[in-house]
């Protein structure tokens, strides 16, 4: 038995992984356990892949390999410190598991925050963009030449929207008066308009996203399972085209039953 598995291991692979796929998407009809199984699955799966590349990625070369091969021992109390952790699960030892857990709490806090920082702040002056074309030059800035790129028609424009967009956003979430007046309302409604839009974009990003994890998947089950499985993509096409109307006429029947007769 295992010398044949050795020798079709690609057409086992391929079963196993078409299996798991549809196996996930007979979610479409509704959750079932065949879904959960899969989903209880991949969750272990990739659950372990993170044990094991923590251990590779971080705990080898970073405490390891300098504690075990470099002499430095000390780095034995990070096991000790980290071991603490464990303390949540007694009831009269959790007091010791708070200590670790505040104690990362405020380093992620305080690390976060210098992100936050870091990334949110440069954004205030790049946020003042020149509205009038000019050719590239040169200034000076604390006695040093700075380069001026050049700026088009096209890239003054696309400034100006730039500029527009921010003063309405702001101008929608500026609370410290009443919004009266055609300048002051008409921005602010105009703001949220344009964050309609933005949300609208981020929303299709993500659909798109998962139109790529479909296409991915459908490519595989099409051009390799399919030729491999069934000897052509055409019969693996149709054998989907069945399956999908089957999970259509599924729902259908679902919609059209009463709550006493899905009760019964």
């Amino acid at each position: 038995m295992s010398e044949y598995i050795v020798r079709h291991t690609d057409v086992f692979m391929l079963w196993v992984g078409a299996l798991c796929t549809l196996g996930l998407y007979s979610m479409l009809y509704k959750e079932n356990r065949i879904y959960r199984l899969f989903e209880h699955l991949f969750l272990g799966l990739s659950t372990g892949y993170l044990v094991a590349q923590q251990w590779v990625d971080v705990l080898q070369p970073k405490w390891w390999k300098p504690m075990w091969e470099e002499g430095r021992w000390h780095f034995i109390f990070i096991v000790i410190f980290g071991s603490f952790y464990y303390f949540i699960f007694s009831r009269k030892g959790s007091w010791i598991a708070r200590i670790v857990i505040g104690f990362f709490l405020g380093v992620a806090s305080g690390q976060a925050f210098q992100l936050f920082a870091n990334d949110t702040w440069p954004q205030i002056p790049s946020s003042f963009k020149p509205l009038i074309p000019h050719p590239a030059h040169t200034v000076m800035v604390d006695g040093k030449e700075t380069l001026i790129k050049e700026l088009t028609n096209s890239g003054a424009l696309n400034n100006g929207i730039f500029m527009i967009t921010v003063f309405c956003v702001m101008m929608y979430f500026f609370f410290s008066f009443e919004q009266k007046g055609l300048f002051v309302k008409g921005s602010a409604k105009l703001g949220r308009w344009l964050m309609m839009f933005t949300f609208g974009a981020i929303f299709g990003a993500t659909i798109m996203a998962r139109l790529a994890l479909l296409i991915d998947r459908m490519d595989f089950l099409l051009n390799e399972f399919g030729p491999k499985a069934f000897g052509s993509a055409q019969m693996m096409f149709a054998i989907l085209l069945a399956m999908m109307g089957l999970v259509l006429y599924l729902a259908l029947v679902k919609d059209k039953k009463t709550p006493e007769e899905g009760e019964a």
